[in-house]
């Protein structure tokens, strides 16, 4: 995610914005979860998978307009 923004702008970001940062740091903890269960490292239910999935995708658009609102777009 912001894979196209400067790792610099970012961290400052993180840094200025604690909210910012944990939802961050909460959608790369999902995105590893998730990567993990589709390479069958982690075993899930499927239903469990898709809820996290859809909460990994809210969480990025919550993310995204903060970004947005931030004037970082």
């Amino acid at each position: 995610m912001f894979e196209q923004q400067q790792k610099d702008h970012i961290d400052a970001v993180m840094k200025a914005n604690p909210e910012f940062r944990r939802l961050y740091q909460y959608h790369q903890e999902l995105d590893s979860k998730v990567h993990d269960a589709e390479l069958g490292v982690l075993p899930m239910h499927d239903n469990q998978l898709l809820g996290m999935k859809k909460e990994k995708l809210q969480l990025k658009d919550r993310l995204t307009r903060m970004w947005s609102q931030m004037g970082n777009a």
